[in-house]
């Protein structure tokens, strides 16, 4: 139930709630849990957040699992872990795959698909590839920009698609699909006459000077049955489809691997910046550093890309959380896009994919004093970011997501923020994981920053499949439950500075 409605804080995003009254305003700590419920307007169903935990929309604590994840249809959950674990209803494993191959190292992200050529379930995930530095500049990347004088120990992203018994049957990497302008007797070259702005399709493997370990750093995946096409976002502002319908061949995974690796597995639609591509301008500073241009770039960081699900408001559009971008973009909060791939300059859908460029842009209003007005892709056609610069701000993890009667459900990581809004904006439901590295908390402070966050979170209506039959009982909160020991506290997080695994590094 609401607690203290009479006056409500809450960290970083800063939300007064005065019974139905919403207003954002600073504080530095407050309640965690539940904190607004519009019960005519909220979409209806349990939410999985956090490490595994569902709850209802009064916040009551309905279940939990080992790790967080999807719910499947049968009723099991789909979470991360060495290539994927498959958790039935009370925690136990039911699934599992763990990627051996040593220079592959899953993270992030992965999806249980059907894959419609083979008329089976299969799961794909994200895993970084190792590179070794012959290989990086025989691809034609600048000598001089490897980190520390070298490109040994960088990688770049791969998607791997394996099939129940944990054979791979598909996989597709960025390294064989890419294109330089810088020399001529390397791999990759554009040939003669030729510009970088003529291989939108391609990735330009000297795009945004000196490299760090995790080249594109993927955090997000999606597949699309009806499409037979995959999307995966890199956190540094754009997101790709792939066709895997046109790449894989049934019973064939060597022949696929090939053709995937083939021009036939070029992007066929990218959004996000298409200054990386040369048909778009950089953001930029003025020179007294407060005139600032967004140029064509339409996202900061950002995550959980996703085709909205066929039955949904939206359905076939994508969906993206734009963490924001506090340097270039004249909105300094965090949000979520709606985007129609298919729409021409005139507005038409046509049904297949354009080339965000070439269905031009409009003007958004000022934001910031002395900021010019920002160029808003015309594939835009929903996007939702509060009024107020500290109502909602996460620079890292985080996702959205489209819910039947309309609404988006966003996640803000940084402070543990469930947020519901109507398409108009309206705020209907919020809720404050209380589960932090410091233990599981009823008030939430400034040192709980960062530490009680949810990478992302899912709602699921009462009459979903996976949910049939299931123990749905309410069974209090979940600080009530953690005072009568009944939910253990978190274990601590690893300290800082300890060492790393290589799973494709921070969120």
């Amino acid at each position: 139930m609401l607690k203290n409605l009479s006056a409500v804080f809450v960290l970083g995003f800063s939300l007064v709630v005065i019974f139905s009254h919403v207003q954002a305003y600073e504080a530095m700590q407050g309640p965690s849990e539940l904190i607004y419920w519009d019960k005519e307007n909220a979409s209806p169903g349990y939410t999985i957040f956090g490490s595994g935990y569902m709850i209802d929309l009064e916040g009551n604590f309905i279940n939990k699992w080992p790790a967080l994840g999807e719910l499947l249809d049968n009723g099991n959950l789909m979470a991360r872990g060495g290539g994927g674990r498959e958790y039935d209803w009370d925690g136990n494993i039911v699934w599992q795959h763990d990627e051996t191959r040593e220079n592959y190292h899953p993270h992030h992200d992965l999806v249980r698909v059907f894959n419609p050529k083979l008329n089976a379930y299969t799961t794909m995930y994200i895993a970084n590839k190792d590179l070794t530095h012959e290989q990086v500049i025989a691809a034609g990347a600048e000598p001089t920009w490897g980190r520390g004088g070298t490109y040994d120990g960088s990688q770049m992203d791969a998607v791997v698609e394996v099939d129940m018994n944990g054979n791979v049957v598909w996989e597709w990497w960025f390294f064989d699909h890419l294109v330089q302008d810088k020399f001529s007797d390397k791999e990759n070259y554009v040939g003669r006459g030729k510009k970088i702005s003529d291989y939108s399709k391609k990735l330009d493997i000297n795009w945004g000077g000196r490299v760090q370990r995790d080249w594109l750093h993927i955090n997000s995946m999606d597949y699309n049955t009806e499409l037979d096409q995959v999307a995966v976002n890199s956190v540094h502002g754009e997101f790709y489809i792939i066709d895997h319908g046109a790449t894989f061949i049934p019973g064939d995974p060597e022949g696929s691997i090939r053709l995937a690796a083939s021009d036939k597995g070029d992007f066929i639609y990218r959004w996000g910046d298409p200054a990386r591509y040369g048909q778009g301008d950089k953001p930029s500073f003025g020179r007294d550093w407060t005139s600032i241009s967004t140029g064509h770039r339409q996202m900061g960081c950002c995550h959980d890309i996703q085709w909205i699900k066929s039955g949904l408001p939206g359905a076939g559009n994508l969906l993206v959380f734009d963490n924001g971008d506090r340097l270039y973009q004249s909105l300094q909060q965090s949000g979520a896009i709606e985007i129609n791939p298919y729409l021409d300059a005139n507005g038409n859908d046509t049904g297949k994919y354009v080339n965000p460029p070439d269905a031009g842009y409009h003007n958004s209003e000022r934001t910031v004093k002395k900021q010019r007005s920002r160029k808003i892709s015309n594939h835009v056609i929903w996007r939702y970011y509060p009024k107020m610069s500290s109502g909602f701000i996460s620079d890292h993890g985080s996702g959205c997501r489209r819910m039947d009667n309309g609404n988006t459900l966003l996640c803000g990581s940084s402070e543990g923020h469930l947020l519901e809004v109507t398409p108009e904006g309206k705020r209907v439901w919020e809720y404050i994981n209380p589960v932090s590295a410091n233990g599981i908390k009823t008030v939430i402070t400034e040192a709980d920053y960062d530490k009680h966050g949810s990478f992302r979170a899912y709602r699921y209506g009462p009459d979903h499949p996976g949910l049939k039959g299931k123990d749905l009982k309410p069974k209090g909160t979940i600080t009530e439950l953690a005072a009568q020991g009944k939910i253990k506290p978190p274990r601590p997080r690893q300290k800082s500075g300890e060492k790393r695994g290589k799973k494709g590094g921070k969120k």
